[in-house]
């Protein structure tokens, strides 16, 4: 006959809640320490990313830029009237002296106005001629008149001298001495208006001269335009260099100020940069500057920026003070580097790729030890074409990665093999 345990089925079940609880427990604490693992880092070839070291010492702070070599002297030769091409004698790239023709212009129209100015310079210089012949002859009568007049005062008051004594001692009668002492006075006053009058007509002579001279003047000035204006029909360089440019075709009609030809002197030269508007701000007058030929390294300074910004660039002039390698032109594409100043002692690395100056970045920063890349804050300061100064985050010594790290936003981690 069997006996009914019951304190051995309470142990039983105590013993299954004991095991349960257990398996609870222990299941929460891996839980926990699930939670608390960090994500597995990615793994991320180090040959794929860009590492560099951080330093400490002087750091050049430098702007590159774009550009393009340009002739510091060019001539365009522009058309003096309305003209028709008839011939282009010169083309494009061929060296030219100051007296080289260029184009042949045509202009009916300057030819004869240039006929009709020579004409009236030759007639107003007749006419001043036989004007001025026949004042002067003019003159000549009122200096005669004059001398005269002159003559009969003279003879007059001596008469009157020689008298006075004897009307005094009562020689001749007192009323004739006074008619002959009259007489001289009456061809005084006559004397001096003829005296003034010789002056101001001499005076007119000089004027109406004068006048003649200026409006010849002025019909020569026009004789000497027309002169220059037929002369410019043979369109010549103006200056010795290379022929750039001939923007027309024999048979165009052109307008008086149209660019007909461009003449520049290929031996002087200066480099244009293109620099970006948010690097140009520490760009100054006089600042030294690299400019790579692609066949040599040229010398400058900065002479002149453009105070406008154009598609987001500011032209910045450089002066060349070396000599320019072989093969430099006009036109030729450069690369510009401007030294902006050198920084004593900072802490430096190269640029991040995203990395703008004075901004808060996160980079990873490598532990040597076991390849594990981690996000760190960094404060950028101070740039440069390919450095930027570290203001807080990261010490000399330190690794970061410096190439674009999107793919990786996700992660603080990254495992380089």
């Amino acid at each position: 006959m069997d006996i009914r345990r019951d304190d051995l089925k309470l142990k039983k079940r105590r013993r299954q809640i004991a095991i349960g609880a257990a398996v609870v427990v222990a299941l929460l604490a891996a839980s926990v320490g699930v939670a608390r693992l960090k994500p597995a880092a990615p793994r991320v070839e180090r040959a794929s990313v860009w590492l560099d070291t951080v330093k400490r010492g002087e750091m050049l702070r430098e702007v590159r830029g774009p550009g393009t070599l340009v002739p510091k002297e060019i001539r365009w030769i522009t058309a003096e009237t309305n003209a028709h091409v008839e011939r282009i004698v010169v083309k494009p790239g061929a060296q030219v002296t100051a007296d080289t023709v260029v184009l042949e212009l045509s202009n009916p129209e300057v030819q004869e106005q240039l006929a009709s100015a020579a004409s009236a310079v030759s007639a107003a210089r007749a006419d001043n001629a036989a004007k001025k012949m026949s004042l002067e002859n003019q003159l000549l009568d009122q200096k005669a008149n004059f001398a005269q007049v002159q003559s009969d005062y003279e003879s007059s008051r001596l008469e009157a001298e020689a008298k006075k004594d004897l009307a005094q001692k009562g020689v001749i009668p007192m009323i004739q001495y006074k008619q002959i002492e009259l007489t001289a006075a009456q061809r005084k006053v006559r004397m001096d208006i003829e005296t003034e009058r010789m002056k101001k007509f001499a005076e007119t002579v000089s004027a109406q001269i004068d006048a003649d001279k200026a409006r010849l003047s002025q019909l020569e000035t026009t004789l000497a335009l027309r002169k220059r204006q037929a002369d410019a029909l043979a369109l010549k360089a103006g200056i010795a260099g290379v022929l750039q440019q001939v923007p027309v075709q024999e048979g165009q009609q052109v307008t008086a100020g149209t660019n007909l030809a461009r003449v520049a002197r290929p031996d002087v030269l200066r480099a244009e940069l293109h620099i970006a508007e948010t690097q140009a701000k520490d760009v100054l007058i006089g600042q030294s500057v690299k400019v790579d030929t692609r066949n040599g390294l040229v010398d400058g300074k900065v002479e002149r920026i453009d105070p406008a910004v154009q598609n987001g660039t500011v032209q910045v002039d450089v002066e060349l003070d070396g000599d320019l390698p072989p093969g430099a032109r006009p036109d030729l594409s450069v690369e510009g580097t401007i030294q902006i100043e050198r920084l004593e002692n900072v802490v430096y690395v190269g640029r991040p790729a995203f990395g703008q100056p004075n901004s808060d970045v996160r980079l990873f920063k490598l532990n040597a030890s076991d390849g594990i890349a981690e996000r760190v804050p960094v404060r950028l300061g101070r740039s440069s074409v390919n450095l930027i100064e570290i203001a807080k985050g990261l010490n000399p010594g330190d690794q970061v990665v410096l190439s674009d790290t999107s793919a990786w936003d996700a992660y603080d981690r990254i495992r380089l093999n």
